[in-house]
């Protein structure tokens, strides 16, 4: 089952290119990173950085820089974890995928009950509801490098409200140098009638303490152990905390209609050292966010369905970055532009207003036709808090040229966008469906890309980007096979980039083109194998010097894109008592900038999983990751003239034991 419209539907009739990961999956796989579990699906290569971090490509490179976040839209009950135009690239760190119900992922522009961000894809983290949890658990992880995980659950069902929690907390050494974090997650949940009214609230809380490990250089240094284990930037960390507060809200609509409100609170704070540029400044970052989501459907009748609604945000943002000391480790020329002291302090009120429709009409005995539109406002009011330009904080000026960086003065700016969508599908019989649809995602710029400029730069001039695509798919299901396939094309303009002079401009142009497939067999009681995978390719259209010294080539693969990504698993489940998996992972050889001439070759990886469950109440898992020991990188780059890796973890085994009462 899965909620593309919000409610419940068989994931095999969804014309949707609709992947999730179930909740027998992620108790066994026991994730200690999100990636882990969003990367058993076709068209997502979720990427490890140091710690809880990642970067994310769903039908996409894998998207760097300010605004890279932005194209992707990340969900927690189907209601986003960040106000628009805030988002952060490691974001999904603030949501507790560990415990979750399921996870769900749509590929492509979502349909119009969605709206900024839902460009390449939208995760969206199911909770358990009360009934879904067991009435007490327990469990423990232990994992080398001194890592630590406790996991509490339990719900307490039956009366006026049904109550439930789910929580954790890690401690992690590191396996690399000073590299250790320390986690918390939370989630609390109630469900009953509020008089006469059925409701549900949700809240929501994670906090993070990390130790950061940056890139590690030199081309091929991720096959060395001991450059593997080194950090190069000691000194970094990354806090972050975050607390969100959601409800479902049913008032009863007339006639067969069925109403739902979903109004939520959000906040969330995030310190860290930019390890990564020189001087390392620090940043500070935070957000409070209020909104209601709205939606009313007529589903009375088996030939027709119709969803509309409203939503409404309010959030004010901040952000604030300064350096202890003056620059020292660059050129003399590159020191002299980054000063000592403010860099940037402002605050951003936004709103977001928007309507949608979505409709769903049978014809015939086989026919189904679905179409919507969303129209969707988004204003920023920014307030800047120091000397507009590119001066230091002072309003002394860095030579002839200015400071690197630049702040505009307060400002206004507005964006408003509609988004149509439209699709045909097909039940060639009852066991096969096949489907096209073509459908407009967007994003307007994030608030760094608009008021964290550089150099001379006074205003940047952006419009939203926009990503227009097509997809056919075919989904089929037996008693003994399932499978999926889908090919897309997409093309997306207006793409903002940094220029060579420093600038943020928004005329770029990316394509979009691959096929996906997911096939699960099971040959016999007990066994199931399963494969899926993507072939893609992901092109630049268009010519231009951009910043770092790079040249994009239009016809060029973009950057961190492999053409292939695939999965096998074969799972054995010989009895209730016992459980195993068996994975391969397989990431294709890509690109490491723009020019194309520098490539990570890619890698190939060994799971095995096993579960014990000796009574109802008690088991064992054991999980080894990397199984053969594979040197490889869960990121490769190429920057500043030399290679750069995250380097993957070489074999590593987990063990947990648990504890569940009915």
């Amino acid at each position: 089952m899965v909620t593309a419209t919000r409610q419940p539907s068989p994931a095999l009739a969804t014309p949707l290119s609709l992947g999730s990961v179930n909740r027998d999956a992620l108790r066994l796989l026991g994730s200690t990173h999100h990636s882990e579990a969003l990367n058993r699906l076709p068209g997502v290569m979720i990427q490890r950085g140091s710690g809880q971090e990642s970067l994310t490509a769903i039908r996409s490179p894998v998207l760097t820089g300010a605004g890279s976040c932005g194209a992707f839209l990340f969900l927690e009950n189907s209601v986003p974890i960040r106000p628009t135009g805030f988002c952060n690239v490691n974001e999904l760190f603030e949501v507790n995928t560990e415990q979750a119900n399921s996870l769900e992922v749509l590929r492509g522009p979502g349909t119009a009950l969605y709206g900024s961000s839902a460009m390449h894809g939208i995760v969206n983290v199911l909770q358990s509801t009360p009934e879904q949890l067991p009435a007490g658990a327990v469990a423990l992880d232990v994992g080398p490098s001194d890592y630590v995980r406790t996991r509490l659950a339990g719900s307490r069902t039956g009366g006026d409200w049904d109550h439930g929690v789910a929580a954790l907390y890690t401690h992690d050494g590191g396996w690399r140098i000073d590299s250790g974090y320390e986690e918390a997650k939370l989630n609390a949940t109630a469900a009953g009638r509020w008089g006469d009214l059925p409701a549900s609230f949700m809240l929501a809380a994670t906090s993070l303490d990390q130790q950061t490990a940056g890139f590690i250089v030199g081309q091929g240094a991720y096959r060395s152990d001991a450059l593997s284990r080194q950090n190069l930037n000691p000194e970094a960390y990354r806090d972050a905390t975050a607390v969100r507060l959601t409800g479902l809200l049913q008032p009863e609509a007339a006639g067969a209609a069925r109403l739902e409100l979903r109004p939520y609170l959000r906040t969330s704070r995030m310190e860290f050292l930019q390890h990564f540029l020189l001087g390392k400044p620090l940043e500070r970052n935070g957000q409070e966010s209020a909104g209601v989501m709205t939606s009313l459907t007529w589903d009375g009748d088996p030939e027709w369905m119709l969803v509309t609604g409203a939503d409404l945000e309010l959030a004010e943002s901040f952000l604030f970055q300064a350096q202890d000391g003056p620059t020292t480790d660059g050129t003399p020329a590159a020191n002299a532009i980054r000063p000592a002291g403010k860099h940037y302090d402002y605050t951003v009120r936004s709103y977001v207003v928007a309507a949608y429709a979505h409709g769903e009409r049978r014809f015939g005995d086989r026919w189904r036709t679905t179409a919507g539109v969303r129209a969707e406002a988004v204003g920023y009011d920014y307030d800047n808090r120091m000397l507009a330009g590119n001066t230091d904080e002072n309003g002394v000026p860095c030579g002839t040229g200015g400071c690197l960086y630049s702040r505009p003065a307060d400002r206004t700016d507005a964006f408003f966008n509609i988004a149509p969508k439209l699709g045909l599908s097909f039940d060639v019989s009852d066991s096969v469906l096949a489907y096209a649809n073509a459908s407009v995602g967007f994003r307007p710029p994030e608030m760094t890309e608009l008021y964290r400029l550089q150099r001379t730069q006074r205003v940047a001039d952006l419009d939203s980007e926009r990503l227009d695509a097509i997809e056919l798919g075919v989904k089929a299901s037996w008693a003994e096979f399932d499978a999926a396939l889908a090919a897309f094309a997409m093309d997306k303009h207006d793409v903002i980039l940094r220029e060579t002079n420093g600038f943020n401009v928004g005329n770029g142009r990316t394509s979009h083109r691959g096929l996906e497939y997911e096939l699960h067999w099971r040959p016999l009681d007990g066994i199931e194998v399963t494969a899926a995978g993507t072939f893609a390719r992901h092109r630049y259209e268009f010519t231009r010097n951009v910043e770092g010294g790079e040249r994009i080539v239009d016809g060029n693969d973009v950057d961190t894109a492999p053409r292939q990504l695939h999965r096998a698993a074969i799972g054995w489940r010989p009895s209730a008592t016992w459980a195993f998996e068996t994975e391969w992972l397989t990431v294709g050889e890509y690109w490491l900038d723009a020019a194309n001439a520098h490539r990570y070759g890619g890698h190939e990886l060994l799971n095995l999983r096993g579960r014990w469950q000796p009574t109802r109440n008690w088991a064992l898992t054991l999980r080894l990751n990397n199984a053969l020991d594979r040197d490889y990188a869960d990121r490769a780059d190429y920057a500043f003239g030399t290679y750069r890796y995250f380097p993957g973890r070489g074999r590593a085994l987990f063990a947990e034991i648990a504890w569940q009462r009915d």
